[in-house]
């Protein structure tokens, strides 16, 4: 992406909308009167006086024990320098943002206009009764050093400055991984390292605890190695200060075995990587541009072992693999500290842990047949959700061993089961989808590229990397709509089907077209008639291979946009109906809902196909479908025609697929409510489970259901889906949003990955 397209893309995130990333949101019912007296006056009163007369009931009572104050005063925001508290304020959101969604932690983000370090400390200590722990961000060394170690010396709650501390774990963890694989001693290893500022110090304490020998690491900081000669050397940097012969970078990469960078890009060079020693480790982690380029390195040495700060590399050395795990298990024991003994903790936990066999899930993100252990996986990967259950209980159980907690867990099983559970709050789904698609993106043909949205989507899946777009209509209102916008697409090719240089073309495709609908009542002539129009053409594209995936539906009839593809393209051999399915994306995680867009009043028969379809669509995402098919009445409590039919349905369903998880007619409140079904229907194979996938009986009562749903929850919706379709078609909405319809093209590469 330009950096012009991502600085527009970047304000209209933050802008757009209801502004900023964050909310606060109500736990408890509020809804009536009586609701409100408890939960003000006079009933909080009650509350109040508990914790008066102890204290720590605060705990009990209050959102203290799961809330994060992220607190900065903007001196050192990413690589912009000292750019003041507001305009950090969209970084300290963003970490809420991470810490919500990997760990399920809430977060107040405190901007403080002080650089004064006695009065940093004086305001941080004054707010902290509010919180259970205080991560802090982007403060300039060395008054970072002082502000941690003061505030964790006066605080009774976790504190941890992440710039340092979290390079500093996830590092250490590739680094023992590292050194494994090169079967190098971590005591005998010299290291070399560009950048002294407090991630790199951090870094550097954290190695010496596992083993390093100081007298091996040579620091380098703007004005050269931190030398026993130079007299401009802070109390921090002296630490690390070398005797004998002053060298440069050049000279002390010659023999070296370990390299980190946390400075600036492109300072080390080929030679560098070559004189360095055998099976050599770099950690270039300046971002966006490492120290050197993870390809330009590779190609030097084959015996390198290199992470970079990158997510299109290799080995992504990412903050989110640590931070909110480590808060999540000092929270959960209530620790007075995060101290080294959890650090080490987290450090062993992550470098365990990427050693482990890697689960589908994480394989399909990141579209690899199998992620082991080896010189390209040193440390897990960001979107592995094993992470909250490796690494929290590591944090927890050494607070505990350490003395520091004051609620020491007993039961690890119900612990660990707890944070799996907190695992649904964090929808993966979209994340992990956008990453596989990433890895190998397919040409998606827009049969309605005369539109804003789908230009706009278009381009988004084309910088992400997820799609190479084709653009289908008018050529001069494509392109007045990129130049009225400013959409970089040019790189992208437009055809209109009813130019006479697609007219070869047309009658390829006609033929095509005729060889299937002849004894359909269709003429040459009608097929090439049809051709000109844009959804028969694109079709036709994706029926030949020249695109992947096709995309429409935004402008039109649903019906008249899947009715060309039908007759270009087919369905799936052995179906005779296909579907349309929803995804919702909640706080528990994805529901699908089918049929939502196609069969009017399916059959059992058909209902049975469409229930096949979603549970085989449903586990090519890495999910083990429970499905539900509702109705009004539970399990014979009401006759009709739509209880009697998804009785049968059911029916059939244990009778002919027992290993599917299936159960009904059931009503919906049952069905997403895994006690309710419990309670009532203990032989249900839903009981204790609940469903995430809901068959519904009629396309009014889908319809109907995941509209109310989606307005009335602001729950994000992706589809509609199309099912049973021999190659890659989705038709949108009308009127679908450019999120909604990149979601779908999302869906649509995917779709194309999973067929292989």
């Amino acid at each position: 992406m330009g950096k012009k397209s991502l600085k527009k893309e970047a304000l209209e995130y933050h802008s757009s909308g209801r502004k900023g990333k964050i909310e606060v949101i109500p736990t408890k019912p509020y809804s009536s009167q009586r609701d409100l007296s408890l939960a003000y006056s006079p009933g909080v009163a009650d509350p109040c006086l508990e914790i008066s007369d102890k204290k720590d009931d605060v705990y009990k009572y209050t959102a203290k024990g799961n809330l994060v104050a992220v607190i900065s005063n903007g001196t050192a925001v990413l690589g912009l320098g000292d750019i003041g508290p507001e305009a950090s304020k969209p970084v300290m959101e963003g970490k809420g943002l991470l810490f919500k969604i990997f760990s399920d932690i809430d977060v107040f983000d405190i901007e403080i206009n002080e650089t004064d370090i006695d009065k940093f400390v004086d305001t941080v200590k004054a707010i902290s009764p509010t919180f259970g722990g205080i991560n802090l961000e982007d403060i300039k060394a060395p008054e970072a050093f002082e502000i941690e170690e003061r505030l964790k010396e006066e605080l009774d709650i976790p504190v941890m400055h992440d710039d340092q501390h979290g390079t500093a774990i996830i590092s250490s963890a590739a680094l023992l991984n590292a050194l494994e694989l090169a079967k190098k001693s971590i005591s005998k290893v010299k290291v070399v390292v560009s950048g002294a500022g407090a991630s790199a110090q951090s870094c550097l304490k954290l190695y010496l605890s596992l083993g390093v020998n100081k007298k091996n690491i040579f620091v380098f900081d703007s004005k050269g190695l931190i030398h026993e000669s130079r007299n401009d050397l802070d109390a921090t940097k002296k630490f690390f200060q070398q005797k004998g012969k002053n060298l440069t970078l050049k000279q002390a990469m010659s023999g070296s075995d370990v390299f980190l960078g946390l400075s600036k890009g492109d300072i080390v060079d080929k030679a560098m990587i070559k004189s360095m020693s055998k099976n050599p480790i770099v950690f270039a982690l300046a971002n966006p541009n490492p120290e050197i380029d993870y390809n330009l390195a590779i190609s030097v040495r084959d015996d390198l072992i290199m992470a970079t700060g990158r997510s299109d590399h290799p080995n992504q050395v990412n903050n989110v693999l640590g931070f909110p795990y480590i808060f999540r298990g000092a929270l959960d024991v209530r620790a007075t500290a995060i101290n080294e003994e959890m650090k080490l903790a987290a450090v062993r936990a992550i470098a365990d842990l990427a050693k482990e066999p890697v689960p589908d899930v994480v394989n399909e993100a990141y579209d690899a047949k199998s992620i082991s252990f080896g010189p390209t996986q040193i440390i897990p990967k960001p979107l592995d959700p094993r992470l909250i259950h490796w690494v929290a209980p590591a944090v927890a159980k050494a607070a505990i061993d350490s003395g520091v907690a004051k609620e020491p867990i007993t039961n690890w099983g119900a612990y660990e089961l707890e944070l799996k559970k907190r695992l649904g709050l964090d929808n993966k789904l979209i994340r992990n989808l956008t990453s596989k698609a990433i890895r190998s993106p397919k040409k998606v043909v827009f049969a309605e590229a005369d539109h804003y949205k789908i230009l706009k989507a278009a381009l988004m899946a084309k910088d992400e990397g997820i799609a190479k777009p084709i653009l289908l209509g008018k050529k001069q209102r494509i392109e007045e709509i990129i130049e009225e916008y400013n959409l970089d697409l040019a790189d992208c090719p437009i055809i209109d089907p009813r130019t006479d240089d697609q007219a070869k073309k047309r009658d390829e495709f006609a033929e095509i077209l005729y060889s299937k609908r002849k004894r359909r009542g269709l003429t040459l002539y009608e097929c090439k008639k049809m051709m000109r129009e844009r959804n028969y053409f694109a079709s036709a594209m994706v029926e030949t291979g020249m695109a992947d995936v096709m995309i429409s539906g935004i402008s039109r009839n649903y019906r008249d946009s899947i009715r060309p593809a039908l007759q270009v393209i087919g369905v799936e051999d052995g179906l005779n109906k296909i579907a349309g399915m929803y995804i919702l994306i909640t706080k528990e995680g994805p529901i699908f809902f089918a049929d939502t867009t196609v069969n009017i009043n399916p059959s059992v028969d058909e209902l049975v196909d469409i229930t096949l379809l979603v549970a085989k669509t449903v586990k090519q995402y890495r999910i083990d479908p429970k499905i539900a098919l509702l109705s009004y009445s539970n399990f014979g409590s009401n006759e009709g025609n739509d209880a009697l039919k998804m009785r049968e349905v059911a029916r059939i369903m244990h009778e002919k697929h027992p290993e599917i998880t299936v159960d009904g007619e059931i009503q919906a409140n049952f069905a997403v409510n895994k006690d309710l079904v419990s309670d009532f229907f203990p032989f249900s194979p839903l009981s204790n489970k609940g469903a995430n996938t809901l068959i519904f009986p009629n396309l009014s009562a889908g319809n109907i259901a995941y509209k109310l749903v989606k307005e009335m929850s602001q729950t994000e919706a992706i589809g509609p889906i199309l099912l049973g379709m021999k190659k890659p078609v989705h038709v949108l909405q009308i009127g679908s949003s450019v999120r909604e319809i990149l979601n779908m093209i999302t869906i649509g590469v995917v779709d194309v990955q999973n067929r292989k």
